[in-house]
């Protein structure tokens, strides 16, 4: 049986430190990424156009059709519980 959870190497949130290390590194890159985000929206490229109202507006919920076997779920969670525990 393996072993599943737990700390592992690696794993986790990155530490203040590092996160600040990250933008410190990237920040020299700034103005090339703006240029570039810059000349996708002005030559009409719609992923830049997408990534620039994703941050502007903020991206749209998704919204999502549950269905189970074909029924829309517009039973209660307990009612479909029980109906799946008694077809066995």
């Amino acid at each position: 049986m393996g072993k599943n959870g737990g700390a592992r190497p690696g794993a986790g949130r990155k530490t203040k430190a590092e996160e600040v290390k990250l933008i410190e590194s990237l920040t020299p890159l700034a103005p090339k990424a703006l240029a570039a985000l810059k000349k996708g929206i002005e030559d009409g490229d719609f992923p830049f156009i997408k990534l620039f109202y994703e941050y502007y507006a903020g991206k749209p919920t998704d919204k999502v059709d549950v269905t189970s076997n074909g029924e829309t779920m517009n039973k209660s969670p307990q009612e479909w519980i029980v109906r799946d525990y008694t077809k066995k």
